[in-house]
C-alpha cells in the first residue's frame, strides 16, 4: 500500500484537492502511448499518514506539555574567571590602535541570541505538525546525518520555551531570533491551518514581551513542508511562490502588530544548495543537477519579494530582510587572476541574493551569464518587485576566506561545463599563500569551514555597507563558534572552558565597535545559538551554544556555559554596551 501511494503521489501527478483535515488525491483515468489505462484512486492523507507512509516512528520525551519558568539562580550567573579574557585587541583587525574609551554602541543596538525551529523545538509530531523534508532526511536517509541524529526531541524547546526565555532575559539579552515552522503552521504547505500552532506561537512571543525580549521571527529556515516537496518538487517549482506567499500572509496577519523584525528566509545559498535531494525519498525533477540551485534561487527571490510586500500591505513599518551568508573574501595573491577569482565569490554568493534585493532586481553579470542559459529573465515587474526589499542588511557572517583562480584558470572553467568547480570557477583555501599558517584558529572539525577569522570583521562591515548602502544599516544576524571537539567532552566542567568560542566572541564584538567607531551603520547582533543544538548534518556532535545542554531519559536540563566575555561582558558591563 506504501509504494502504490508513493507512486500516484510521486509520478502520476493526481490533482490535489485541500479539504479540512485531509488532503484527497482525486480519482482520475488516462490512457497511455501503449493503449494501456492508468487509474488513480481516491486517497484521503493525513497528517499521521504523511508521517507513517513518509518518516516512520519518532522519538518523543517526558516533558510534552508547556512548562512554567522558575527563577533563575544566581549561581547560573556567574561570569567566568578573569583569566580568560584576552586583551583588547588581539589580531589584524586594528593595526597599532589601542583601545579608545570614547567608542560605544548606539544605545538602541541589540544584542540577541538566534535559533531555528527544526533545531531546537523537538516534539516532531505533537500537536498537529506535519513531516518536514528534513523529518525524511534524517529518519530515511541513511547518514545523511552523522550518527543518524534527529530532530524528533532536539532542546524540547517547544515546551520549554518559557524557561528559556526567562534565562536569557536573567542574562540581559534583549533579543531572541527564532523561526516559525511552516509545517506546523500549515502541516501541508498549504490548506488547512493548524489552530493549535498558531496558538503555541501567540504564546512564546507573548512570554517574549513579558520578558522585555525582542522577538524577531524567521518565516523559512530550511524545514520545507515535505507534501510541497513530494507534489510539485518545493523550491524546484516556480508554485511554491504563491505557497510560500500564502503562508506569510498568515503569519504576518496574527503577528505584525507584535514583532518588528522579520526575516524572510534565512540563507537560502545554503538551501538551495541542497538540491539536488537524496534520491528515493523525495519528487524526483528532470532539472540537471548544477542547474538545481539556481532554479531554487530565482524562486526563492520571488517568493521573498512577494511576502516582503504582503507583510508591508499589513504593517508598512515592519523591518522586513532575507538573510544573507557567506564570509569575507580576501585574494589570496595580488595577481588579476585571483582579484577576478574574488568578484566571482562574491557574485555566486552574497551578489547572488543582494544585488537583487539591494541594487537593481536582478542578478550580478558573473552569475547571470550562467544562469541566462536556463533561467527565464525577470521582467521588469518582477525587478521592480524584488528590488528594495530589504530594509537592513542581514547577514550571517562566521568567517573569511582566501579566494584564488583555479589551477587551471578562470577560462578554462568557465568554458568547461565538466570541470569540478564549473560554474562558480573560483577556489578557496584557509591559508595564507607564502606558507601553511592558516586564517586563524580552527573550529571542530565537523565545521571545516570555520576558522576565527574576527580580523577581517571591519573589512567586511565596510564592503557590506559600500556595496549594498542598506538604507536600515546592517544585523549580524549569525555568529559563533564550534568549540573544538566539545561534543567529545563528557564533564561540565570541561565543557565550560571553552577559550576559542571566548577570544571569537570578544573579538568579533570589539571588530564590530572598530566598524562603528569609523561610521559603518551595525544596528545589532545575534549569537548562534541559544544553546547546542541539531546542527542540521552534523547533528549533535558539534556545539555552537552559549548554553549546554544535557538530554537524557529522566532529565533535560540546561547548564549555563559562563558565557565568556565578551558575550558575558556585552550583556554586563554598562561601560562597553552603553
Amino acid at each position: 500500500m506504501t509504494s502504490t501511494i508513493l507512486l500516484t503521489f510521486l509520478l502520476i501527478g493526481a490533482r490535489i484537492v485541500v479539504c479540512q483535515n485531509a488532503t484527497v488525491l482525486s480519482a482520475t483515468a488516462s490512457t497511455t502511448s501503449s493503449g494501456s489505462t492508468s487509474f488513480v484512486t481516491n486517497i484521503e492523507l493525513s497528517v499521521e499518514d504523511l508521517w507513517d507512509l513518509y518518516v516512520g516512528p519518532v522519538s518523543t520525551f517526558s516533558i510534552n506539555t508547556t512548562v512554567e519558568p522558575t527563577p533563575i539562580p544566581s549561581s547560573s550567573l556567574v561570569p567566568p574567571p578573569t583569566l580568560y579574557y584576552p586583551p583588547f585587541p588581539t589580531g589584524q583587525q586594528a593595526p597599532f590602535q589601542p583601545k579608545n574609551e570614547t567608542w560605544k554602541f548606539p544605545a538602541d543596538f541589540w544584542y540577541g541570541v538566534a535559533g531555528a525551529a527544526y533545531q531546537i523545538e523537538g516534539a516532531a509530531k505533537d500537536e498537529g505538525r506535519g513531516p518536514s523534508i528534513w523529518d525524511v532526511l534524517s529518519h530515511r536517509a541513511t547518514n545523511y546525518v552523522v550518527t543518524n541524529d534527529t530532530g524528533d526531541v532536539a532542546d524540547n524547546n517547544y515546551y520549554q520555551y518559557k524557561e528559556d526565555i526567562a534565562r536569557i532575559a536573567a542574562l540581559g539579552i534583549k533579543a531572541y531570533s527564532f523561526t516559525i515552522s511552516w509545517s506546523r503552521i500549515l502541516p501541508f504547505g498549504s490548506g488547512p491551518v493548524n489552530e493549535q500552532a498558531l496558538r503555541h506561537y501567540d504564546d512564546l512571543i507573548d512570554t517574549c514581551l513579558e520578558y522585555n525580549v525582542i522577538p524577531q521571527v524567521t518565516l523559512y529556515h530550511w524545514d520545507l513542508p515535505l507534501f510541497l516537496q513530494n507534489s510539485y518538487g518545493g523550491w524546484l517549482s516556480s508554485k511554491i511562490v504563491p505557497d510560500f506567499t500564502e503562508y506569510a500572509r498568515i503569519v504576518f496577519t496574527r503577528w505584525a502588530s507584535k514583532v518588528h523584525y522579520w526575516f524572510t528566509v534565512n540563507e537560502p545559498i545554503v538551501f538551495c544548495g541542497f538540491y539536488p535531494l537524496p534520491e528515493n525519498y523525495f519528487k524526483k525533477v528532470a532539472i540537471p543537477e548544477k542547474q538545481q540551485p539556481y532554479v531554487c534561487g530565482h524562486n526563492v527571490l520571488l517568493s521573498h519579494a512577494a511576502a516582503y510586500h504582503v507583510g508591508k500591505s499589513i504593517n508598512r513599518n515592519l523591518s522586513i530582510s532575507l538573510k544573507h551568508n557567506g564570509g569575507y573574501k580576501i585574494p589570496l595573491t595580488n595577481s588579476p587572476a585571483d582579484a577576478e577569482a574574488v568578484q566571482r565569490a562574491w557574485d555566486f554568493q552574497e551578489s547572488w541574493f543582494a544585488d537583487p534585493v539591494f541594487i537593481n532586481g536582478d542578478y550580478p553579470s558573473r552569475l547571470k551569464s550562467y544562469v541566462s542559459t536556463f533561467l527565464p529573465a525577470f521582467s521588469d515587474e518582477e525587478k521592480a518587485r524584488i528590488n528594495g526589499t530589504s530594509d537592513i542588511f542581514a547577514h550571517d557572517a562566521y568567517t573569511s576566506d582566501f579566494i584564488m583562480a583555479p589551477d587551471t584558470g578562470i577560462e578554462a572553467c568557465t568554458s568547461n561545463a565538466s570541470h569540478p568547480l564549473f560554474p562558480q570557477c573560483y577556489n578557496t583555501t584557509k591559508t595564507y599563500a607564502n606558507n601553511y599558517w592558516a586564517i586563524g584558529p580552527a573550529g571542530d572539525p565537523g565545521t571545516p569551514w570555520l576558522y576565527k577569522a574576527t580580523d577581517w570583521v571591519p573589512a567586511f562591515l565596510h564592503y557590506m555597507q559600500n556595496t549594498w548602502k542598506p538604507r536600515g544599516g546592517i544585523a549580524i544576524t549569525e555568529f559563533g563558534f564550534s568549540e573544538p571537539y566539545e561534543g567529545l567532552k563528557t564533564e561540565l566542567v570541561a565543557i565550560l572552558i571553552d577559550p576559542v568560542r571566548s577570544a571569537y566572541y570578544r573579538e568579533y564584538l570589539e571588530a564590530i565597535l572598530i566598524a562603528v567607531s569609523q561610521g559603518v551603520k551595525v544596528v545589532g547582533t545575534l549569537a548562534w545559538s541559544i544553546y547546542d543544538n541539531f546542527e542540521w548534518g552534523q547533528g549533535y556532535s558539534v556545539k555552537f551554544g552559549i548554553q549546554v545542554g544535557f538530554l537524557g531519559v529522566l532529565f533535560f536540563i540546561f547548564f549555563l556555559k559562563p558565557f565568556h566575555t565578551p558575550l558575558s561582558m556585552v550583556f554586563a558591563d554598562e561601560e562597553l554596551v552603553r
